[in-house]
């Protein structure tokens, strides 16, 4: 029983330091009970999806920066919210799909609260259009939106993350990269290169103390899922939308999870099993 209590009660690390083994130095944290220091940038955080996770984020301990494009009263909300729990909070204004707006959006969030430690790219938009009404300027804007985004803003936070050794990286891919789901091919495609994008940071940062996954949500009732005429709690084996705070608990998980990278969480009510 004592020898058991001694396991449950340490980490590996400490069971190392107790028989005299040299520790490997580690870039990341062996035991984390919460995110306070940390500093997280949601985009897209305005409302939905990307407002639960700023929120929940911060009851975890984190201070935020609240990206928005155009809804600048709805992120000051989401920023009141957090504030009221005692962490700091600002609303950033970018687009987020193109590169200066975003160097200058980091730039002013690591000078109003410090280094981003924790990136959330949640920042989308969806056009239900089937496959041949979908135009070239429809496809281009979706995929520059939801997946060019990604690649700007996560190369803009990296370096940071580098020379500090430490980073979460969360990307919000969706059921539809994986099935096809419910909006067009121009938002399969846009979510499917996320994952690719997550799984090519994953492998690339792995030894330098930051992790890289994605969350594939299917019907999240938000106003996106709500106004898809295509969109029906019939198409999910649990019967249901799902709540922003099933996706939320996941992005905390993985802010506080130190030895998962590279994977695609999937909170989808069964529609997708893999």
């Amino acid at each position: 029983m004592a020898c058991s209590s001694f396991l449950d009660s340490t980490t590996v690390a400490d069971r190392q330091r107790a028989n005299g083994k040299a520790i490997p130095l580690r870039a990341y944290n062996d035991r984390m009970t919460d995110l306070k220091n940390r500093v997280a940038l949601v985009t897209g955080g305005s409302r939905g999806i990307g407002a639960a996770i700023a929120i929940a984020l911060a009851r975890a301990g984190a201070d935020l920066a609240v990206n928005y494009r155009e809804r600048a009263d709805a992120a000051k909300g989401v920023c009141g919210e957090i504030t009221g729990m005692g962490r700091k909070a600002i609303a950033v204004q970018a687009d987020v799909s193109v590169a200066a707006a975003v160097r200058r959006m980091v730039a002013g969030v690591e000078a109003k609260i410090g280094g981003i430690d924790i990136l959330v790219n949640n920042a989308a938009i969806a056009h239900p259009r089937k496959l041949e009404d979908i135009t070239e300027a429809e496809w281009d804007e979706v995929l520059t939106v939801n997946l060019k985004s990604v690649f700007l803003v996560t190369q803009a936070v990296i370096g940071g993350m580098r020379r500090q050794k430490w980073g979460r990286i969360i990307n919000l891919s969706s059921v539809a990269a994986q099935t096809g789901g419910a909006v067009g091919a121009h938002y399969a495609a846009s979510k499917a290169g996320i994952i690719g994008v997550t799984h090519s940071c994953a492998a690339a940062f792995v030894k330098e103390g930051i992790t890289v996954n994605a969350i594939a949500p299917a019907l999240i009732e938000t106003d996106m899922v709500t106004s898809n005429p295509n969109a029906s709690p019939a198409m999910i084996p649990m019967g249901h939308f799902g709540s922003m705070d099933d996706v939320a608990s996941v992005a905390v998980m993985l802010a506080m999870n130190d030895y998962m990278t590279g994977q695609t969480i999937s909170v989808n009510g069964g529609w997708y099993m893999s």
